[in-house]
């Protein structure tokens, strides 16, 4: 996929933090701290991960400076309130930075924290598979409590299955 309009891809990642935030909605604030192991990110650590990332890495190197990622600790919020608004803020934040910039602006160079240079389409590009990617462990992380999670296109596997043509 090619980002030609900063317009329509800030339609486009509305879309997929929509989806993100249907998950974020379901997971039950006593289970914040949950981690699969220790030493690896929370639940809460993932959702802040995503907004720090999304804003002082992606939203800063598409500015034209360097990443400036704080990190996902509970410094940076804590409680699902507190969380939840943080999300948030990031993601409003860098939606800002977006649409400033032109259609133009999307071809210019900008510097990944690696010192690669990436063309500032394929640098949102990749912001959005972060996100997915993310997204996709806080699934696994709530299938693991047990937690029914929302299909992310509406049906599941098994319903789409039933509803395909037996070939």
């Amino acid at each position: 996929m090619e980002i030609k309009s900063a317009a329509s891809f800030i339609d486009y990642y509305e879309k997929i933090r929509a989806r993100t935030n249907r998950l974020i909605e379901i997971v039950p604030p006593e289970y914040l701290d949950f981690s699969y192991k220790p030493g690896k990110f929370t639940i809460g650590d993932q959702i802040r991960h995503i907004a720090a990332i999304e804003r002082y890495m992606y939203g800063e190197t598409i500015s034209g400076r360097k990443s400036a990622y704080p990190g996902c600790g509970k410094e940076l919020a804590d409680g699902y309130e507190n969380i939840v608004q943080y999300f948030n803020e990031m993601h409003r934040q860098t939606i800002e930075i977006i649409s400033g910039l032109s259609d133009e602006d999307l071809n210019l160079k900008c510097l990944t924290p690696a010192n690669s240079e990436i063309s500032v389409w394929k640098w949102l590009r990749a912001m959005v598979e972060h996100e997915i990617h993310h997204r996709a462990e806080i699934y696994i992380y709530l299938n693991l409590l047990d937690i029914k999670t929302p299909q992310i296109f509406g049906f599941s596997a098994e319903e789409v299955q039933d509803l395909s043509v037996k070939l």
